[in-house]
Order: C-alpha cells, then structure tokens, then sequence
C-alpha cells in the first residue's frame, strides 16, 4: 500500500495538472469567432516554448515511458531502439512539419488529409487518409490509460476492483471537460507541468538509484547477471531489426494526427524548426528510464509475468522516499494525459473535417465543427476507457503494433506529396491498400511481432518498413502504368514550389512565449 506522502504528492501533482488546465482560457485570443482552428490548433498561435511543450509531451508518451524501461528490462539492449527512433524524428520534424505547416496555413488545412485532398484531388485518397489517422490513433490512446494503470497498481496507489476504476475515471473525466471546453489550449499548459514534474523527478531518481545500487557499473553488472549472457549488447544478428525498427518507428511518428496536431498548432515554420532541433532533449529522458530499466534488473525487483512495465515503478516504490516516488507516480500520470488529449482531439478533428463535412454535412458552420469535435472528442475518450476495462491490455498492445504499421502507409501520400505530386492518387491508393494488407498479414502471422523474419538466416526487420517499401514500389509502378494509359488525375490546388515561404502573423502577447 502506498504511504500518506506519496499519496498526498501524487494528488498534488494530479490536482495541480487538473488546475493549470482550467488556466488554459488565458491562451484564447479575444475577438475571434469559434472556429475549429481556434479549438483544434490553438488559433496556430503557439511559440517555440509552448510548441516545445507540447511536441514533446505529445511524442513521449506516459506508456512509452513505461515500456522502453520494461523493454530493457525482459529484453536488454535491443530496447534501446527508442533513443535512435527519437533523435531521428529531430531531422524529420525539422524538414517535414515546417513544410507541411506552410502549405497548412496557406490553404486553411487543419488536417493532413486536408493537404492530401488539395495536393492531389482525390476525396477517396483523403479519406483513406483520415481513417488510417483515426485507427491507429484509438489502441495509442487507450495505452495512456494503460500506462497510468500499470504505474499506480505497482505503486498501490491504485485500488482494486470498483474503486480503482473510478480513479482512471475521475482522472479521464477532469481532462475531458478541460479539453471540451479550451481544445488543445489544454494539453498545452498541462504539458508544462508535465515537462517540469518528469525531468525533476527522473533526475531526481537517476542519481538517489546510482547511488544506492553502487554506481552505473555495478547498475550494468547486476543487469548483465540477471538477464544473463551478453543481453547488454547488440548480436549482429539482431541489427537489421533495430536499425529498420528506428528508422521505421521515427517515419510513422511524423504521420500519427496526433502529432501533426500539435505542430500544426505552432505559430510558423521557424518555430517548428526551433523546436525540432530542443527535442533531443526529451530523447535524454526517455534513455535515462531504459537505464532505469536495467536499475530494476540490478536491483532485483521482480516484475510479474507479462507486466515488465512494472518493473521501475516496482523500483521506484522500494527505494524512493514517499513523497518523490508520489512524484514520479503523478508525473507519469500527467505524462498520459496530455497525449491522450491531443490524441482525442486530433481524431475527433479528422473525423469532422475528413467525414462529417466531406460526406454529411457539407453546409456545416464553424460553430457546428466545433460542436461536433467536442463530442466526438468525448466519445473517443470514453471508447478507450471502456476498450482498457473490456478487453485484455495484450489486445490493446496488440492494436497500437498494428497501428504503427498502418499509419506509415500514408507516408508516400503526404511526405513524398510534400515534394513532389508526380505520384498519381490512383495509384497511391493502391499502394495504400497493398501496404496495409502486407503490413497486418506480416505482423498477425509473426504473433503480433511487429519484427519479421526473411529468408532462410533469417533476415528479420520492420515489418511496417517492408510493407512500405512494398507499397511505394506499387505506387511508382501505378503511376507509370496510369499515366501511359492516359487517366487523368485531380487537380492540384496547392501548387507547391520548391521552397516555401510564409509571413509571419502579428503576435498577440498573451498567446506568444
């Protein structure tokens, strides 16, 4: 059972993630119409600070900081493919969303199936676009509540049974009224509080553990005792598998709505590359919790079987004085939050623009957008509360590997459609639909191992990376075939030069750090 202080910390924590989202209203700007830029994008207003809060605390969500550390501690070196994975994304985020939010703000897209919609004409494009978005994005959200379940059940400040359902309630429920009201202003502000709680902590953490446990080499040794052999390092064999799973992993990252959301939300190109070169920062954190993964290890915390993501908030609960394990505990928990807010909102956005407006309503108001985001936002919210407590936490697991290499196969459409709109829809539809049936049939017969074997070595890599490549061979070859066949295509509406460049908006104080 938990103690007093760290349960008094850990609802300070919570509390005061609960109370700085009520201060979100202070980043509306005054004198704007409700508009679902206003709700979805902030109004495209946030600077570097606020963007690097966010984006960060978008990316690195609570259950990866969980799973990388339970990763390294059942699997040793190989989980580790997390640090190249983030410092990869860096470049791309750079390249990639500073791009993509000049042709956004240009031509008014709040979506990335917006832009697929104008760049090549193509409603069915697009909306294969949105709904690959939407799937992939509900198992990541319900692995938040995942996350916050597994840190605070094995730091018994979760109960069982009905009570501790109410408690995943009540937190869930205090975020959905925050962001149906201020949209993704709500994520932001409690994205600062998450960014302070969870670098003090872990540095906190980090060094009290070293210390105890006898420095980082007698951290590595107990490990390499416990996990027995050389776990600690790479075999050859097993570099195709991390090398193809990084780059993988960072290129269906950059395509997540949820993402793209919050960049979306900067106030301009240089802003986004600004930050894209600070976030390397939280990279620093996520392999501090792999190091804390192999702590574990050396500590000689015994997980439970199938829950290795226990196994530092185990730690944490048997070396850490009350009040800062309450504060790792609350930071984590803040950490699902603000994701899973952008998440909600990111799906509930595609879905109004990408369906609701395209095939419903065509007619539909500002207002009326707005109104039915904020309900959708509720429902994908509540979805992945009922999904977390009706099925097992393997399917949920199960679904997000499958979402991964779902959503990499609309990279050729937007990524390459960034650069270039020789690719025909036809034919990227195609490759669409050949990539996601290889990329399910490859991961469903590995027994939901997204790492697959080829050949009689085997060769094993991503198998998200060979469907991709898959689809854009099918692509290319499509396009060559349309375009001598003469079919034509949509018409372009963004006309897109090789470099952009965009003014700037006036700052309006209050909305600018």
């Amino acid at each position: 059972m938990a103690d007093g202080t760290m349960t008094a910390t850990f609802l300070a924590v919570t509390g005061g993630a609960s109370l700085l989202a009520v201060t979100a209203r202070r980043l509306r700007p005054s004198g704007r119409l409700p508009s679902l830029e206003g709700w979805a994008l902030a109004d495209r207003s946030l600077g570097p600070v606020w963007t690097w809060f966010l984006l960060g605390g978008t990316i690195f969500t609570a259950y990866t900081f969980t799973a990388v550390p339970g990763l390294a501690y059942g699997n040793g070196a190989a989980a580790f493919f997390a640090v190249p994975y983030t410092v990869i994304v860096s470049p791309l985020a750079f390249v990639l969303l500073s791009r993509l939010w000049a042709v956004a703000r240009a031509h008014g897209y709040i979506t990335v199936a917006d832009f697929v919609r104008g760049r090549y004409g193509s409603p069915p494009l697009a909306l294969v676009v949105a709904l690959t978005g939407i799937l992939a994005t509900m198992p990541y959200l319900a692995l938040q509540l995942l996350g916050i379940r597994a840190v605070l059940t094995a730091g018994g400040v979760y109960p069982r049974g009905a009570a501790g359902d109410l408690v995943m309630v009540a937190l869930f429920a205090g975020l959905a009224v925050a962001t149906y009201r201020h949209g993704l202003r709500a994520p932001t502000v409690i994205s600062a509080l998450k960014a302070v709680a969870v670098f003090v902590s872990l540095t906190a953490v980090t060094w009290l553990v070293l210390e105890r446990l006898g420095g980082p080499g007698a951290v590595f040794d107990g490990a390499a005792r416990r996990l027995g052999g050389d776990a600690l390092a790479l075999t050859p064999a097993q570099q195709p598998a991390y090398a193809t799973l990084a780059l993988g992993s960072a290129l269906a990252l950059m395509m997540y709505p949820h993402v793209l959301t919050a960049g979306f939300a900067a106030d301009g190109p240089r802003t986004l590359r600004k930050v894209a070169v600070a976030l390397p920062a939280w990279t620093g954190l996520l392999a501090l919790f792999g190091v804390l993964g192999f702590a574990a290890l050396a500590a000689g915390v015994r997980a439970p079987e199938g829950g290795a993501e226990a196994a530092v908030p185990m730690l944490v609960d048997r070396l850490m004085p009350g009040p800062l394990a309450g504060l790792v505990f609350g930071a984590i928990t803040v950490g699902a939050l603000v994701p899973a807010a952008v998440m909600s909102i990111a799906a509930a956005t595609s879905f109004v623009r990408n369906v609701y407006v395209e095939y419903v309503h065509p007619t539909a108001t500002p207002k009326r957008q707005v109104r039915i985001a904020k309900a959708v936002s509720l429902i994908a919210k509540a979805g992945a509360v009922a999904f977390v407590f009706g099925l097992r936490d393997q399917d949920a697991i199960n679904l997000q590997l499958l979402g991964g290499v779902w959503i990499l196969q609309i990279f050729p459409a937007v990524a390459v459609g960034l650069f270039t709109g020789r690719l025909h829809p036809r034919a990227l539809l195609a490759g669409w639909g050949v990539g996601m049936a290889t990329g399910t049939y490859l991961v469903v017969r590995e027994g939901f191992s997204s790492i697959v074997g080829f050949g009689s070595g085997p060769l094993e890599i991503y198998a998200g990376l060979a469907a991709l490549l898959l689809n854009l061979i099918v692509a290319v070859a499509g396009t060559a075939v349309l375009e001598r066949l003469g079919v034509p295509r949509g018409a372009d509406l963004t006309d897109l030069p090789s470099r952009l460049t965009v003014r700037r908006r006036p700052e309006t104080g209050a909305n600018q750090q």
